[in-house]
């Protein structure tokens, strides 16, 4: 199965969000089609990726991610613009995190603990809080200085951070299909 664990937007930030996306497709032209924009019901924040996990496991983990966190909940600032990869073509563009992220940081290795507890291995490489905006269908060099040229400076949204979620995604002919199995609330 197919399984994420992700900070999802509360409602007054995915509107903002959805705005920026709008801004930023209409910085980039012609070249906007090149990007398939994020749907908004589908904008959030993965804190842990899990690809292949065996359905005999699915239980276990989410048991173990619904239990509650000792953590406080907490404001995240959405903010900065940027693309993977570092250099030539960018296949994704992405809002950062601003304030927030210590607090982020730590959730994230929390429920990455419960996942490795469980006995499913982590992806190998580290946590970067990031928020997909969209990926590219056809990108060329020249498109990451179309989408950094739009950046602005400050926030784009902040978000209220009180639980996570694990998500299930199923693959469709309309994109992917999500569907919640648990949640971590954050009470402190």
């Amino acid at each position: 199965m197919r399984l994420f664990i992700a900070v999802d937007l509360d409602e007054p930030a995915r509107p903002l969000v959805v705005a920026e996306q709008t801004r930023l497709a209409g910085a980039m032209g012609e070249r906007r089609t090149a990007v398939r924009w994020a749907r908004p019901e589908h904008l959030h924040l993965t804190l842990v990726f899990l690809a292949d996990v065996p359905e005999a496991s699915v239980p276990g983990l989410v048991g173990a991610l619904s239990q509650v966190t000792d953590r406080a909940p907490f404001s995240l600032a959405l903010q900065g613009l940027g693309v993977f990869p570092e250099r030539g073509a960018p296949r994704s563009v992405w809002v950062g995190v601003g304030g927030g992220e210590t607090e982020l940081r730590a959730v994230q290795r929390e429920v990455a603990d419960r996942v490795e507890r469980v006995g499913i291995a982590l992806e190998p490489r580290g946590f970067a809080p990031h928020l997909t905006l969209g990926r590219s269908r056809v990108a060329r060099p020249s498109d990451r200085g179309l989408i950094l040229g739009a950046a602005r400076s400050g926030a784009v949204a902040r978000v209220r951070v009180d639980h996570t979620t694990l998500y299930q995604s199923r693959p469709t002919p309309e994109g992917p299909r999500y569907t919640e199995l648990a949640r971590v609330n954050l009470t402190a």
